[in-house]
């Protein structure tokens, strides 16, 4: 019954989000579409700030690098060591509700916040946070990003982040090295965080391919640096539960039905609409030709600063 409540608590909180952003809107009705938008983006960011404060872990990833791998892994492994229902995701406070023990856990894209603080160079918010930076190689973010885009984005979605219409014809190639919401986009966030993480109190950066190559040894130092150490068998357990043969199978039952569109096909009979579509590091090469990749490779190794280990020098 307890989760039934949080669950309720959450949808109360979605709801007065989409409120105050139609209340917004309708005041703006004579503005621009694009003073609209920024208005909203200010909004959005607002909401973001003040969750921030109240967080005391920040997991912070770019779209499409993993996030929501990690959130049922952690999910799982809370479940085990306080006995928390199957069908809960972990969501900001809703574990930390039904046990305190659990950290108020916030996770971001961090798209907004520098919208509301007017410092999209900084993150002096998140300096006396305990911070995990979750990244993934930005050339697969990118191809991911695409699908997201083109299967699951909302058109709203797609036009206050500076995405391309929906049905517009642009290539995987395009997206990727022309659009705004391409690989400049995602190394440009990688950057900003590799000048500011050494100014953060607490930081754990954690790659996507080191949790994909070694998943328990890096999910048990995740969950120290959490101050939520776990035994080596519920590490295990969690481990398994959120294999990508297994969070298939969940998304196309609907496990987590009550946290949303989080785990959930766009189109059931779409693989590339799923939110676990492939999981494959480097799975970018697939969708081009070698002189293309050549681009891609060169456009990665002479923007991205050598702090996160994907440029050819690493």
């Amino acid at each position: 019954m307890s989760h039934l409540l949080h669950s309720g608590t959450q949808a109360l909180h979605s709801f007065r989000k989409i409120v105050s952003r139609r209340l917004l809107r309708t005041l703006m009705f004579f503005q621009s579409e694009e003073r609209k938008l920024l208005a909203e983006r200010r909004l959005r960011g607002r909401e973001q700030y003040r969750r921030l404060q109240k967080a005391d872990v920040a997991v912070v990833s770019f779209g499409k690098s993993g996030r929501t791998w990690l959130r049922v892994m952690l999910s799982r492994l809370y479940q085990q060591m306080h006995g928390l229902p199957e069908r809960s995701m972990l969501s900001f406070d809703n574990f930390h509700r039904m046990n305190r023990a659990i950290p108020r856990i916030f996770f971001t894209h961090d798209t907004y916040i520098g919208d509301y603080t007017g410092q999209k160079e900084s993150k002096a918010p998140f300096y006396d946070k305990k911070v995990v930076l979750l990244v993934r190689d930005p050339r697969d973010v990118a191809v991911s990003q695409f699908f997201q885009w083109k299967h699951r984005m909302k058109e709203h979605k797609r036009a206050i982040n500076k995405y391309p219409k929906g049905g517009a014809d642009v290539s995987v190639f395009d997206f990727v090295m022309e659009s705004d919401a391409g690989l400049v986009w995602v190394i440009d966030f990688l950057n900003v965080w590799a000048r500011e993480a050494g100014k953060i109190d607490q930081f754990f950066l954690l790659r996507y391919e080191d949790l994909k190559s070694r998943p328990q040894e890096m999910l048990k130092k995740l969950a120290e640096f959490m101050g939520t150490p776990a035994t080596e068998e519920q590490i295990r357990e969690a481990v398994e539960f959120s294999s990508y043969e297994n969070m298939k199978k969940m998304e196309a039952k609907n496990t987590f039905w009550l946290s949303g569109g989080r785990l959930a096909p766009g189109d059931r009979s779409n693989p590339d609409s799923y939110k676990v579509r492939r999981a494959k590091v480097g799975g970018y090469r697939d969708y081009f030709d070698d002189q293309q990749v050549e681009q891609i490779e060169e456009l990665v190794s002479a923007r991205l600063l050598p702090f996160f280990g994907y440029t050819r020098a690493e």
